[in-house]
């Protein structure tokens, strides 16, 4: 087990040495505080990404090693430079009309009002996220020929609801329109736009991966070409799962601090565990020796996906988002091995 997190015990110590050095020669002799920040944002992280993991894992037992690899490699620089340090940049620098490099001096030299921006763009940031997972929540336990169940009389009557052209995008579009009646009138436009963005973004990439799946099988001759079609497609749809996942964890670190280094550092690191986990449960083919903890991992998600769309108006408290997102995984791990007991 050690193998599969040596990356990430190093990420870990040069993190927090450069934390404690940021600390020291900018925050004038505070680079122990800096270092306990970045700890606990790691922390964060993680309990906030297990049930991303459980996810990451399903859809990579049907990628190649080669993707696989990209996926902790490449992955990683996407998920940290560009969801955890240059997206909420992105976002500042669109929302409030100012260059972006404008706003990296602003998030280095004028915390506060940063933060500021930030916290106005929340609602639709929180919304496009919702709205993503919970697509991928609803198409996990409507899929057709689903036999084995979890919580049974919830995850039947969902599965009955396949013969229902669109039930998915419908059940989504309705959670943004109960939203959007309590939510003030001049945030309504900008999260029904992100809403739908998120609608649109995973049809999009759910219909391109299922469009090359039916290529691959329909055409073996032209399979080098699918696979490695098929492996970038599968690559941009976990770090948009990926990226969805970090949203609620990118806005609840500016509670710990408004150091956009610290921040990035501390959530750098907890990412690098939760790649490094996704990896092992691959490896060791964990999905296949409890069958209920994909269950648990979207049933996660569906808690996480509603909980995004409360705080577009009433603040969630992240300890909140993960606990009920391991408890889910605990519980479904727990009725995997009652069930292996019961069936050996």
């Amino acid at each position: 087990m050690f193998k599969y997190f040596i990356g990430s015990y190093l990420i870990t110590i040069f993190g927090l040495a450069t934390a404690y050095i940021w600390g020291n020669h900018v925050h004038g002799g505070s680079g122990l505080t800096c270092v306990f920040i970045a700890f606990v944002l790691a922390i964060l992280e993680i309990s906030l990404s297990f049930d991303n993991a459980v996810v990451n894992a399903m859809k990579l037992e049907g990628m190649s090693p080669k993707w696989r690899h990209r996926f902790i490699t490449w992955g990683i620089l996407i998920a940290v430079f560009g969801m955890r340090f240059l997206f909420p940049l992105a976002v500042v620098s669109i929302f409030a009309g100012v260059n972006i490099l404008s706003v990296l001096d602003m998030a280095l030299h004028d915390v506060n009002k940063y933060a500021h921006y930030l916290e106005l763009t929340h609602a639709p940031i929180v919304a496009f996220g919702g709205a993503f997972l919970l697509m991928l929540f609803m198409d996990y336990f409507t899929e057709k020929g689903k036999s084995l169940h979890w919580i049974c009389p919830i995850e039947r009557r969902l599965q009955k609801l396949h013969k229902f052209k669109g039930i998915c995008t419908l059940t989504t579009l309705l959670a943004l329109g109960i939203i959007l009646n309590i939510l003030p009138v001049e945030q309504r436009l900008s999260v029904l736009t992100s809403g739908i963005a998120g609608i649109i973004t995973y049809l999009s990439i759910d219909g391109l991966a299922e469009w090359l799946e039916r290529r691959q099988e329909e055409r073996a001759k032209q399979c080098a070409d699918a696979v490695k079609c098929s492996g970038l497609v599968g690559f941009l749809y976990l770090e948009l799962i990926d990226a969805s996942f970090s949203l609620d964890g990118v806005l609840g670190a500016f509670a710990l601090s408004q150091d956009i280094i610290i921040i990035t550092i501390g959530l750098f690191i907890g990412a690098m565990f939760v790649r490094s986990l996704t990896i092992m449960l691959v490896e060791k083919k964990t999905l296949d020796q409890f069958c209920y903890l994909e269950h648990g991992a979207h049933w996660a998600i569906g808690t996480l996906a509603v909980l995004m769309f409360i705080s577009t108006f009433k603040e969630v408290p992240e300890v909140v988002t993960g606990l009920l997102g391991l408890v889910f995984i605990l519980s479904a791990l727990g009725c995997s091995i009652a069930h292996n007991k019961k069936n050996s």
